[in-house]
């Protein structure tokens, strides 16, 4: 099990992303959380089994269709296993 906290940069705010990223997570069976950070960084938290997470986060540097990834800062933490699914999260 993997558990990844990420900051994704570029025009990823105004362009689906967090619906694309939820997506994709619920798809990979991977749990967590996205939300968007007022100065237009994308933040997120993947959990789940190591290939899925995987796939999330290659995903993520892809990014959604309008979308522009410019840097994807991914840092590991210890896995928790306290989310039941994927949510969507105010913007912070």
């Amino acid at each position: 099990m993997l558990r990844r906290h990420v900051l994704i940069s570029g025009k990823v705010q105004g362009v689906y992303f967090r619906l694309h990223t939820q997506e994709e997570a619920v798809r990979c069976g991977v749990t967590g959380w996205v939300r968007n950070l007022r100065d237009g960084r994308v933040e997120a938290v993947f959990e789940g089994e190591d290939a899925a997470v995987e796939q999330v986060l290659r995903w993520c540097r892809q990014g959604s269709p309008a979308s522009r990834v410019e840097r994807v800062e991914v840092w590991e933490e210890p896995c928790r296993g306290e989310y039941d699914g994927f949510e969507i999260r105010p913007t912070v």
